[in-house]
């Protein structure tokens, strides 16, 4: 019999290595196997580079600390909150592109994370921004549109349909987005101290919510609306998708003084300080979070809690003037757009922060009050081409006009 090798590697045919046969040429199953490796990579491979690959589209993330700074460009204090949320969103990071970069049979949980201050505390507008900087699909959704099943409104599963959408319908990159649901208090279920009447979109979307939020795979309706059975249905797997819940919470300082012992009526009513009431929210526990109408299997699902403390006059007045996107910086570009210089005295600015504390709609009032000053300067504008326009204090607490200056064009001397 004669014997036949591999015209490659030269190895005898055997049992174990079998020849194929061609015109005048052997190959040998082990140098088939070299071939396949070569040609189209190994399976680990194949997936390690799918890995990398998708790792570079995303992009590289900044560090915990880059995404803090990166925030407070924006969002004015809240030291604590911005530190909590820039951790939560680079180790969801970690989690989703890089668990592979340590080998071993270990699974990292998600964290998710519940932002709880009143209201233009500046919540959304850390979503808002951390979204700027991140190559992840992200989702804002409003928890007070939701309703249980059938109750008119939007399901729960909507949510998941804008982060679909974010994703241009990358099913793949919608599974690592990140979905904030903002006005998360407004769906908290009824309580003894709170309203008689049933909230049809209270505990009901509570329980719809949890295994959205814990991971599960769930049938969305591509463009949105309410399910019907002859539609057709996209998957999506929310186990590698971080949520971001917020809420004013507005009653819970009352709920956090009573666990003190402090009553909040009566003759026993030990009367606290506006800063003490004010920085309660740094004391809050799950067991307040009950209390107030969030159900237990929510509460465990949203570990991280990050609270934001109430805006103070000094920080009202970075608000308006220091952020990129700020107030003061707006204003003075539309007015430039005519050709107007518009400058605010030091005194108008304190007079803008006052009048929004006094209002109690946080950050969020500063636009209202600003147009409702200057909405009569804003109507003849054109009008005032080449002049710098001084808004005083007298402009925002009194409703008299502005100051007009005409500016002066120095002459070149020929």
């Amino acid at each position: 019999m004669i014997e036949r090798k591999c015209s490659f590697c030269e190895t005898v045919e055997s049992d174990e290595n079998p020849l194929i046969a061609g015109n005048n040429i052997y190959i040998c199953k082990n140098c088939v196997f070299s071939a396949y490796k070569i040609m189209f990579g190994d399976e680990n491979e194949v997936q390690t580079e799918e890995k990398k690959n998708l790792l570079e589209a995303v992009g590289e993330l900044m560090t915990p600390k880059e995404l803090n700074e990166f925030l407070g460009s924006y969002v004015i204090g809240q030291e604590r909150a911005r530190k909590l949320l820039s951790v939560a969103v680079y180790n969801h990071y970690k989690r989703i592109f890089k668990h592979s970069v340590v080998e071993d049979e270990t699974e990292i949980a998600k964290s998710n994370v519940l932002l709880i201050g009143p209201t233009g505390s500046g919540k959304t507008l850390m979503a808002q921004s951390i979204a700027r900087v991140l190559n992840v699909p992200i989702a804002i959704a409003d928890a007070t549109s939701l309703t249980e099943a059938g109750y008119v409104g939007e399901d729960v599963e909507n949510i998941l349909t804008k982060l679909l959408q974010a994703a241009d319908g990358d099913v793949e990159l919608a599974q690592r987005g990140i979905v904030f649901i903002d006005e998360i208090d407004k769906v908290s279920r009824m309580s003894e101290n709170r309203s008689i009447t049933r909230d049809v979109s209270g505990e009901g979307v509570q329980q719809a919510l949890l295994k959205i939020i814990e991971g599960a795979d769930v049938n969305i309706p591509p463009k949105g609306g309410r399910k019907h059975p002859n539609q057709d249905f996209t998957t999506i797997n929310t186990a590698g998708i971080l949520f971001i819940c917020g809420g004013a919470f507005d009653g819970l300082q009352d709920i956090l003084q009573r666990k003190e012992g402090n009553n909040i009526l009566g003759f026993g009513h030990d009367k606290k300080s506006k800063d003490e009431i004010d920085n309660s929210f740094e004391k809050v526990e799950p067991d307040d979070l009950i209390s107030y109408g969030l159900i237990p299997e929510l509460i465990g699902r949203l570990p991280i809690i990050a609270t934001l403390e109430e805006i103070d006059e000094e920080a009202m007045i970075s608000i308006l003037t220091e952020p990129k996107n700020s107030l003061v910086k707006q204003y003075k570009k539309l007015f430039a757009i005519d050709d107007v210089e518009l400058t605010f005295d030091e005194d108008a600015l304190i007079a803008i922060a006052q009048k929004a504390i006094k209002r109690k709609t946080g950050a969020r009032g500063l636009r209202a009050i600003l147009e409702e000053s200057m909405i009569d300067v804003m109507y003849t504008l054109p009008e005032y081409a080449g002049y710098e326009i001084v808004i005083t204090k007298e402009v925002i607490e009194d409703d008299e006009l502005p100051v007009y200056v005409k500016k002066i064009t120095k002459k070149i001397a020929s």
